[in-house]
């Protein structure tokens, strides 16, 4: 069985010691759906998913990668890392959603897990954020993890 490796031998929080790590490309792939009601989803998509507020699309990936960026400032015990790409991508999903992807890659001694995920919820929050004077039944799920390469152990999406 596994342990928590954000935990030390006291059994207090700590912040994993990654200094003998080697140095590799560590890659995460994340991803989360945006749900909104169908006749919500169809005004929406009919004025190219501009509202108000502005264009959601391209403020929600500034959103994301700002906040992938910020990872280690809101997860208390993440690295600070200095990513070399974060690209959110936002498609069309079946059921009145979008699909939000997350792409982040460094080279560093740890994962970019965290960063991947964060710059998704971001980014989906910042769609809901956008989208909320329509409706508050805008639901964001599916918040996960597909790809992860780099480290000791990887996970490659299923395709």
């Amino acid at each position: 069985m596994s342990s928590l490796s954000h935990i030390n031998e006291q059994g207090q929080p700590s912040m994993v010691d990654v200094s003998l790590k080697a140095v590799t490309t560590r890659t995460a792939v994340a991803e989360g759906i945006v749900r909104f009601p169908e006749a919500v989803y169809e005004q929406l998509a009919g004025q190219n998913f501009l509202t108000k507020k502005g264009a959601v699309f391209q403020t929600a990936i500034i959103a994301g990668v700002m906040a992938a960026k910020k990872t280690a400032d809101i997860i208390p015990l993440c690295h600070p890392l200095a990513l070399s790409t974060c690209k959110i991508d936002i498609e069309a999903a079946p059921n009145a959603s979008l699909k939000v992807t997350c792409l982040v890659r460094c080279e560093g001694k740890t994962g970019v897990e965290m960063e991947a995920l964060t710059g998704v919820s971001a980014a989906a929050l910042c769609i809901y954020d956008m989208c909320k004077a329509l409706t508050h039944d805008i639901v964001l799920s599916d918040i996960r993890l597909v790809e992860k390469t780099g480290g000791k152990s990887d996970i490659l999406a299923a395709h």
